[in-house]
């Protein structure tokens, strides 16, 4: 190879191949001939291509650097009077082109090619020039940083020096030269600009637009190269009067107004001011339909003048036309977009301000029409097909692009303008007036904003994964009042919109700001009214899982306040606590005493059967548990509050000695009990409890007849032979409720469809698994009737399907039956 380097010279080579070859290779080698064979090779090359070959061997092992600097002194660049001894008969491997030679690939040619083109005194023919913008574009795309700007610098030179001629031979370069403004290097990004300088100045801006679009839309290009380009097209833009090209910017400069990146929303923002100067505003009017959520409200905003746009957000007022007014009676149409195709000369009155007073800004006729509207448009709401493609999981992803995308269409088609342009706005001062206008009318849009519930979600979810304070916190004000009017209307969540908020609600329960966590902490306690303990029950456990600390903690404390208020709910699923008792080997030492608080909690209404639901232990976690179990013991015992478990045990105890006479002892344990964990709270409507009917003469003592209530926890917690007892109460209740004729009864019943079914299913699996002693006859038939009695009765049966939905393989069993 050192032979046939010093006769031919290196034209005919492929430097970087072999220099990679050299480098990879030779020099890798452990034999030490072949490092020295190959250190002679690279001198050799150095004779011919000079310094430039240094750039290519910067990371090799700094002994082998020593040995090739002194090769290289044995072989010193000759430049031009380097000739080969020998020549190759066939044609020569390098283009002539005008004068300007352009060899292989490598730096010192690139190099060379410039200084050709100021002795041609930069002109250049477009004849066979496709061959060197090929050559030029493959160097684009090369690991040396420095052979890129090289040829970056080339590209414009060849630019420069052909004019308008170059657009046809470069054959779409340009798209190849814009990517290299991803580069994360502001001195190539420059090199970059310094060449779109030279591109625009020979083939003018309206060539370049198309491939300007494309780069703004590549993800890869980077807020750093989004923002150069934006600036470069505004500074291009500045020196031009008039150019309707650029309203094709118009799409991707409305769109980067959203970027994550304030150096890209400010570089945007500038570029959209420079588009609307060149274009006008009724080129801009008329191309407001390629343009959709946020970007369009922002571009809104600066299509309509300043003069006349109202900032309030006050949906029912109006302002008042003067009668002297000599435009009063005109009308300006408004466009199908909700833009006045005159809205450059909107025409309107205004109100003279008294003395003292500030004046305020007139309301264009536009904004009286929007406001004149309702708040939030239903006709047609779909909600059903909406909420059939929510991704039901339990676990909390970040909004993708694409669900963003299609939140703020459906903000768009069904919330009106101004609510729609504030909620979505990237200023979060705007947002909080759209949530007041929200607030402001929500006593009076009750049954709109359920028909929307699941958009408004989607949009709390999306507020809850930013970073503004304020506006999270106004969200947390809102979100309560929201809550309370769907307890009012008595609404239940569906499945889809509790998959959409609890799971993001969950995760964020850790924020890092204590008023925060308060807030969600309150709130999630908050939406067991309008979505049942039982359902809540996995997302919360989801939670414990969280790899923020915070969260597992809030988690934590949840089941705690879960088994305490909510018990008999959450009966069926008590072997979850396992999870919580796996907490307690987390180094953190919060999250410890939150694992250990909530177990203690369990202890306090369990007793010793806790023991059953936590799962293996490692002799350290019993020991601490322990410890926990009796402080709380002897907590217990200074309050005088009982021993652990006695609540559950009276309620045993009393169904075991009194069998049908419980009733006698109702009064006393349901006291004690519904103060902790077996009374469910329905939802805030105890205004509207009914009376229950009069049990039948078997179920009645003196003291008055066994409830509902008390019949369910009979059922949860008691032996298959005493839950018989509570299965003739729950019948009888059914078979009252079927026979009502003003449905009350059966109203307060679906209520209970949560908990009913919860039962059901737990004691399906006990009652007919009769490899477990106390298993018999009599209570596996009153099992069947309770069940069937349940589905004969098509009200209750729809919500015992609906509630069965996220009941474990127990449930299964339970639908099955029915």
């Amino acid at each position: 190879m050192v032979l046939a380097i010093d006769d031919f010279g290196v034209s005919h080579l492929k430097l970087k191949d072999l220099i990679d070859f050299c480098k990879d290779t030779g020099l890798q080698s452990s034999v030490a001939a072949s490092r020295n064979a190959t250190i002679k090779l690279l001198g050799a090359l150095h004779k011919f291509v000079g310094p430039d070959i240094k750039g290519f061997l910067a990371d090799v092992k700094p002994a082998l650097l020593s040995a090739l600097d002194a090769e290289y002194e044995k072989n010193p660049f000759e430049g031009a009077s380097a000739i080969p001894k020998k020549t190759v008969r066939t044609s020569e491997s390098m283009t002539s082109v005008s004068g300007v030679l352009i060899g292989r690939f490598d730096l010192s040619r690139l190099k060379l090619s410039i200084e050709f083109m100021e002795e041609a005194n930069k002109r250049i023919q477009p004849t066979g020039t496709g061959e060197l913008f090929g050559a030029l574009r493959g160097r684009l795309y090369d690991s040396n940083k420095n052979l890129i700007m090289t040829a970056l610098t080339t590209i414009g030179g060849v630019a420069s020096a052909m004019g308008p001629a170059v657009e046809k031979p470069s054959k779409g370069v340009l798209s190849d030269i814009l990517k290299c403004l991803g580069d994360n290097k502001k001195h190539m990004r420059e090199c970059v600009l310094n060449t779109l300088d030279s591109w625009v100045a020979a083939v003018h801006l309206d060539k370049m637009i198309p491939y300007i679009i494309a780069a703004l839309f590549e993800s890869k290009l980077g807020a750093d190269g989004r923002k150069d380009l934006f600036d470069w097209l505004s500074k291009q833009l500045s020196g031009l009067s008039e150019f309707p090209d650029a309203i094709h910017l118009l799409k991707p400069a409305g769109s980067a107004m959203m970027d994550k990146s304030a150096d890209v929303r400010k570089a945007a923002e500038g570029c959209i001011s420079e588009i609307f100067r060149v274009c006008g505003q009724e080129m801009i009017e008329r191309n407001l339909k390629d343009i959709h959520g946020p970007a369009l409200a922002l571009v809104l905003e600066r299509v309509r003048p300043a003069n006349v746009y109202q900032e309030s957000f006050e949906s029912t007022k109006t302002i008042t036309m003067g009668p002297s007014s000599k435009t009063s009676s005109k009308v300006v149409k408004a466009a199908s977009n909700g833009i006045s195709k005159h809205s450059n000369r909107s025409i309107s009155s205004r109100v003279l301000p008294t003395k003292g007073s500030k004046p305020e800004p007139a309301m264009s006729i536009q904004d009286r029409a929007v406001q004149s509207q309702a708040l939030l448009n239903v006709k047609d709401s779909n909600k059903e097909d909406r909420e059939r493609m929510v991704v039901r999981r339990f676990k909390f992803e970040e909004p993708r692009m694409e669900q963003i995308q299609d939140l703020e269409g459906d903000m768009m088609k069904y919330f009106r303008e101004d609510l729609n342009r504030r909620l979505l706005s990237p200023d979060f001062k705007k947002q909080v007036d759209g949530l007041e206008m929200l607030q402001k009318a929500l006593p009076s849009i009750g049954n709109e904003i359920v028909e929307v519930l699941d958009i408004l979600l989607k949009w709390f979810v999306l507020q809850f994964c930013k970073s503004n304070t304020t506006c999270l916190l106004k969200v947390l004000e809102f979100l309560p009042a929201l809550f309370n009017l769907l307890r009012d209307e008595a609404y239940i969540l569906s499945e889809s919109e509790a998959a959409i908020f609890l799971p993001c609600l969950i995760e964020k329960l850790g924020h890092n700001i204590e008023k925060v966590r308060e807030k969600m902490r309150e709130l999630a306690k908050q939406i067991l009214h309008a979505y049942s303990a039982t359902k809540s029950f996995p997302y919360i456990l989801e939670g414990l899982r969280s790899k923020n600390n915070r969260t597992r903690i809030e988690c934590a404390d949840l089941v705690g306040f879960l088994i305490d208020q909510h018990g008999a709910e959450i009966s069926g699923q008590l072997k979850s606590l396992q999870l919580v008792a796996s907490l307690t080997t987390e180094r953190d030492g919060e999250t410890r005493k939150a694992a250990l608080n909530t177990l203690a909690t369990g202890y306090q209404i369990l007793g010793e059967d806790i023991w059953r639901y936590l799962g293996k232990l490692t002799d350290a976690q019993k020991s601490m548990i322990d410890d926990r179990f009796k402080w709380k013991g002897r907590e217990m015992e200074k309050r005088k509050e009982g021993r652990p478990g006695d609540a559950r045990a009276a309620l045993r105890r009393s169904v075991r000695e009194n069998g049908s006479d419980i009733a006698e002892q109702s009064g006393e344990v349901s006291q004690s009990v519904s103060g902790s964990i077996l009374a469910r709270k329905n939802s805030g409507t105890q205004e509207l409890q009914v009376e229950r009917h009069i049990m039948p003469h078997a179920f009645t003592s003196a003291s008055g007849p066994m409830d509902w209530n008390e019949a369910l926890d009979i059922i949860s917690f008691s032996s298959a032979e005493q839950s018989v007892e509570g299965m003739k109460v729950v019948c009888h209740e059914l078979a009252q409720a079927t026979s009502d004729a003003e449905g009350s009864v059966m109203d307060e019943l679906v209520k209970d469809a949560d908990r009913l079914v919860s039962c059901l299913a737990n004691k399906v699996a006990r009652t007919f698994d009769f490899s477990l002693t106390g298993a018999s006859s009599r209570s596996c038939k009153y099992v069947l009737n309770t069940l069937m009695q349940t589905f004969q009765n098509k009200v209750l049966a729809h919500a015992v399907k609906e509630s069965t939905l996220d009941i474990s393989d127990n449930g299964a069993s339970t639908l099955a039956f029915g």
